[in-house]
This record gives structure tokens, sequence and C-alpha cells, in this order.
């Protein structure tokens, strides 16, 4: 979605496109089970392979779902929580790290490469941080629409799979006090080491983490305003993504523990926001598969990832492209005239 006065100007639009987003196209997905029945192979042999393949017919409405232009999008953001010691690293790593995904020398540069993704990095006011969330609410509401919009927009033309990643220091502390918000429990359940902290950094996220609730109590019912008070530019970036994608019938991969706080943000708003989004791994932060398990989604990959930056989502379209090259290339039984089907 790219067209400006699509865009929305109030948290009443975005609830209003939540509410009007696009369902599967099941007609779509009973020919991918068709064909998938005269493969020679046995029955459902191939698993979540031939599950992913009828999860890209339902979202890009297509009986024959393809792979030409699949793109890693990074969105990228500053936090004005973690002058609260919640880092291993200062807010100048996040500008540095853009300028390093930019010049090709990241691990999400070396993936995209491998697997042939394309690669777009949107920075978003990385010179502004957000406000410190345990003292306000880190941005105000026209900061959440406009990084909100910025997500949408980013969508390049053409895409017809979204792998969702971020950059951010300080932006784990920042996605543990959504869930928290959105959840409950303890906040120590939801705030691991993110890219390192020791025990001190640690408590120190705890601390303000339990900070942020206390002082933003009174607002936790309303996601968007959890998402406001809590969250950053590129957690607002990436779901305005998401939801722009459904709008263009584009299937998205959700990277980690960051990127499903923004999906975690719209599924409360709308249980069906997410529908089109498969969790691409599980994290090595602790929480990470609680929240995936909340989102009802199954992780594709299990490697103890915690680098962020999409690497996770970019690894899963390997197994996309190989799934899509077995539904596609395979034989059927009449082209590899083999008499009968092979049972299970």
């Amino acid at each position: 979605m790219t067209s400006s006065n699509a865009l929305p100007t109030s948290f009443e639009d975005i609830r209003r496109l939540l509410s009007e987003l696009p369902g599967p196209a099941d007609s779509c997905v009973a020919a991918v089970r068709e064909r998938q029945a005269q493969l020679t192979k046995p029955q459902g042999s191939l698993g979540r392979l031939e599950d992913i393949v009828a999860f890209l017919a339902a979202w890009q409405g297509r009986t024959n779902p393809m792979l030409t232009q699949p793109l890693a999008l990074i969105f990228a953001g500053n936090h004005g929580v973690v002058r609260r010691g919640v880092s291993a690293f200062p807010a100048s790593v996040t500008r540095t790290m853009v300028a390093n995904f930019l010049a090709g020398g990241a691990a999400i540069n070396q993936i995209c490469a491998s697997f042939g993704l394309g690669l777009k990095v949107v920075e978003l006011d990385l010179d502004r941080p957000t406000e410190d969330f345990t003292e306000v609410p880190a941005m105000d509401e026209a900061d959440l629409l406009a990084a909100f919009c910025g997500g949408m927009t980013a969508i390049v033309p053409g895409t017809d799979l979204i792998c969702l990643g971020e950059m951010g220091i300080g932006n784990t502390t920042s996605a543990a006090a959504i869930y928290y918000g959105l959840y409950g429990g303890e906040a120590a359940l939801w705030v691991g080491r993110g890219t390192g902290v020791d025990d001190l950094g640690l408590a120190c996220k705890i601390d303000a983490v339990e900070a942020g609730i206390a002082n933003h109590k009174d607002w936790l019912a309303d996601p968007l305003e959890v998402l406001r008070r809590l969250g950053g530019r590129e957690i607002a970036a990436i779901a305005g993504a998401i939801v722009a994608a459904r709008l263009a019938r584009i299937p998205v991969l959700l990277d980690g523990y960051i990127t499903c706080a923004a999906a975690a943000v719209l599924q409360a708003m709308e249980p069906r926001a997410i529908d089109h989004c498969i969790a691409a791994h599980v994290s090595a932060e602790p929480a990470h598969r609680d929240v995936l398990a909340r989102l009802d989604k199954q992780p594709l990959l299990d490697l103890g990832l915690r680098l962020g930056e999409g690497s996770g989502a970019a690894l899963a379209v390997g197994l996309v492209k190989a799934a899509l090259a077995c539904h596609s290339d395979m034989a059927t039984f009449a082209e590899a005239r083999v008499a009968g089907k092979i049972e299970s």
C-alpha cells in the first residue's frame, strides 16, 4: 500500500483498517492441495513444506504461488530508555549498524545474498530517540502515526514475500514492556539479556519495564496506547508494514522477539490481523517461545539466534524456496507414469 490517501491519520483509522482486512483465498489453497495430492510422494510426506506452499497460495491469492521478488525490510529506531543502562551498547550503535547494512557488511547482507533477497533499510528519526517510557510516553500520537505510515509506505511494489526485522539499541526492553503490558505476569518473565547485558544490565531492564508499566497502567487496555507509551518507532513501523502487506496480499515472515511485539499489538486489536504471517524462528530470548504460543505461531527454525536485523526471517526464505521448488517442479504420478499413488 503506497497511496497517500489510504494512510491512517488517527488511531481510529488504524482500527478501521484492521476491521477491513482481506481474508485468505481458499480456492487457491484448494488448488494447491489438489496438486500436492498428485505429486510423486506419499500423502503429506513433505510435512510443513506443503503447508508453507498452501500458506503462500492463501495470501498471494495465486493457485500457483511464486517467489520472484522477496524482500527483507529492516526498520531502525532509537530509544530514550537506553539512558537507564538497559543495553550493553550505546544508542549510537544503531546508526553504525545501519551504515554497516548499507555497506553490505552485516550478517543480514550475507543471508540475503545467499537466498536472493532484496534488502531495504528504513531509518526512523535516529537522531531523535523516543522518550524514556519509565517517565513519559515513548511517543505522542503523531510520532506513532508517522512511524506506522512509514512502515506502510516502505513496501516495494512487486514484492511477493516480506521478511520483517529491526535494528534499535534498547528495543528488547521496549518489546518486553509491550508484552508485559499486553499479557501481564511479572516483568522478569518478559525481560532477557538481549544483545548480552550482564546481571546489572538485566536488573536495570527489569526495573525499567516495571517502572514503565506502573507509570502507564491506566492505559494498558488499549493495545495502541501500549505501543505508543512503551514501544519504539521501528516497532510501530513494523506494525504498519504488516498491515500494508495484508492489504497488498503479501505474505510475511516475522523475525524475532522485537518484530513479534508489533504482531502482538495487532493481534490484540484484531485476532485475525496476523493470519498472513509466519514465525520464521524462535530466538534465544527466553520469553519468545511463550510469545509465539500466544500468537499461535509455530516457528520454522530454532537456531538459538539473538541477532535481530531480520536474520532469522531471511534464513527461513531458504525453506520457502525449497517448498515451492518441490511443489512446482516435482513430477505428478501421471507425468512420471507411476501406476497408483505411493502409500505413506
